[in-house]
């Protein structure tokens, strides 16, 4: 029989764990990682500006041409795509218009895995590896969290079939190596950015903060961790005064 202080333990862990698992999972499917605000309103885009989004959604767009989007068009910045607000009807013969639309564009795999250049839209100025392999990094790190919580939360319902609270243990392990994967997907992310924006400075008219995709991922890190906590002494004290009670009654 399970002592009601294990019990209540490993409870909490396991609603801490799905709060963390559904952050997690809403800050890799939106597309507010970063935000850019212009003071310059997107519907007073001029003529010669008028081809932003077509350069925005081109095939041939570069890290710098979009990146330059995004600072003019109050952008958005997900692991998955990237967001522009531009007029609905934005034909050269059509008046100015207040009515906004956002618009996204997903990064393919390939863009994923494409190398960063020491000067953004430069290709011949040499790979910068750093921001190469933060950006993969930030990529891959969510769905390895993610891999392990499932995969622990999959071992905590084996546990419960064969009524034994010690595999708990592995459950808080795998916990607490997704919350690691998280806290460096969320340093990659921030290093990434600011990376960037030392190659590429934002304009004086345009402000960038941290959205609540972001957030949600910093949130979702200590909660792991919590509820690594909770099931690995759960475990381990179940299982050391199981074998105190053990040796009693064989005494």
């Amino acid at each position: 029989m399970m002592d009601n202080r294990f019990a209540t333990a490993l409870v909490i862990a396991c609603v801490l764990s799905l709060i963390s698992t559904i952050y997690m999972a809403a800050s890799i499917g939106t597309d507010f990682w970063y935000e850019y605000h212009t003071l310059s309103p997107a519907e007073n885009i001029t003529e010669a500006g008028r081809s932003v989004w077509e350069e925005f959604v081109s095939e041939e767009a570069d890290e710098k041409t979009y990146t330059d989007a995004l600072f003019r068009c109050n952008g958005t910045v997900g692991l998955w795509r990237r967001c522009i607000t531009v007029p609905k009807n934005s034909h050269w013969y059509s008046p100015p218009e207040t009515d906004m639309t956002t618009n996204c564009i997903s990064f393919s795999l390939s863009d994923q895995f494409m190398e960063k250049y020491i000067e953004p839209g430069n290709h011949n100025s040499g790979t910068d590896l750093n921001r190469t392999y933060l950006w993969r990094l930030q990529f891959l790190l969510p769905f390895v969290s993610l891999g392990l919580m499932c995969f622990g939360a999959l071992i905590g319902l084996c546990a419960c079939a064969c009524r034994s609270l010690y595999p708990a243990i592995a459950t808080g392990v795998l916990h607490f190596l997704a919350g690691l994967c998280t806290l460096g997907l969320v340093g990659c992310y921030v290093a990434g950015i600011e990376l960037l924006h030392k190659k590429l400075p934002l304009p004086d008219d345009v402000r960038g903060e941290f959205g609540w995709s972001f957030c949600l991922a910093c949130v979702s890190a200590p909660l792991q961790f919590m509820a690594a906590a909770l099931f690995i002494w759960a475990a381990r004290t179940n299982r050391k005064e199981f074998t105190l009670l053990k040796a009693y009654r064989v005494a």
